[in-house]
């Protein structure tokens, strides 16, 4: 249950951060539901850096401790982190990608849970 909890919160929307240069603290707090009922709350505590990699290029990687709070078992302390690359195609056309991950059986890094996103914004 707890595995497919803590799924449920690495499927949960990110949060974009905004656009500078250099190193940057973000906590994020995900919360999962599983079949309507609550599943489990994962806050992200990240150290991150994020960058011009190009004119058109940004990029940025983050991690650090998780607190892994499912429903009906105890709290766990994770890892978590995150890289992410937006590509600006148009002036008014953003292409990006991000690969999430997290350990799942607190610091023992026996097991890891991956999530991929990629996605177009368009402004208008």
């Amino acid at each position: 249950m707890f595995k497919s909890a803590f799924a449920a919160v690495a499927a949960a929307p990110f949060l974009a951060t905004a656009a500078f240069a250099g190193p940057y603290v973000n906590i994020e707090s995900n919360t999962g539901l599983v079949g309507g009922e609550y599943g489990a709350t994962l806050i992200e505590n990240h150290i991150g850096y994020q960058g011009n990699l190009s004119d058109t290029v940004t990029g940025y990687v983050q991690a650090g401790p998780a607190i892994a709070i499912p429903n009906g078992s105890d709290t766990e302390l994770e890892v978590s982190g995150k890289v992410g690359i937006n590509v600006a195609a148009t002036e008014n056309l953003g292409i990006y990608g991000e690969i999430w991950g997290a350990s799942t059986n607190g610091l023992e890094f026996d097991d890891f849970l991956t999530n991929i996103k990629v996605g177009v914004k368009y402004t208008f």
